[in-house]
């Protein structure tokens, strides 16, 4: 059996008057991720990390921010998309490992919510999707809320 590796990690600027979505759930908070889609960055560097191990290239290939039909789009609805290729090119998700970094808000009660919702979107079973939340320690742009990050590594193995 053949088993992939594939890491991926996303950044978003926060601003006021924006929702803030994470591992496909709103999060309340007075900032909200600016992205030409929802800028959900976890599900984007969710994405790239199986994009990675598909050997697929990345994100912005797939739903450029130059094509008008992703303006605003449900970062659930990529996802989605990313794990029917999956499917389709004969891989299944083994593993995902990932963090997301921000100084606010705390995100520890949402994580459930997120690991269900990835998992969901994957066809996986929650057990295989792992969700940790960092603060920067208010260094850098992230730890003084100006941005957010995420990073994610899939391992994916062939069904073929």
């Amino acid at each position: 059996m053949s088993y992939r590796i594939g890491t991926g990690i996303d950044f978003h600027q926060l601003a006021e008057g924006r929702s803030l979505w994470i591992g496909g759930i709103q999060i309340p908070h007075h900032k909200g991720a600016v992205g030409h889609s929802d800028a959900d960055v976890l599900l984007h560097a969710i994405c790239d990390a199986l994009l990675g191990a598909l050997a697929l290239g990345d994100i912005g290939e797939h739903f450029p921010d130059t094509d008008p039909q992703w303006k605003n789009a449900d970062s659930k609805k990529l996802l989605s998309t990313v794990a029917q290729s999956l499917r389709q090119e004969g891989w299944q998700v083994v593993n995902v490992d990932s963090t997301v970094v921000a100084q606010a808000p705390r995100l520890a009660s949402h994580l459930p919510l997120m690991r269900e919702t990835v998992a969901g979107l994957l066809g996986t079973d929650p057990q295989r999707v792992n969700i940790k939340a960092k603060t920067a320690e208010k260094m850098g742009p992230v730890g003084q809320g100006q941005s957010i990050e995420a990073q994610a590594v899939v391992l994916i193995r062939s069904t073929r």
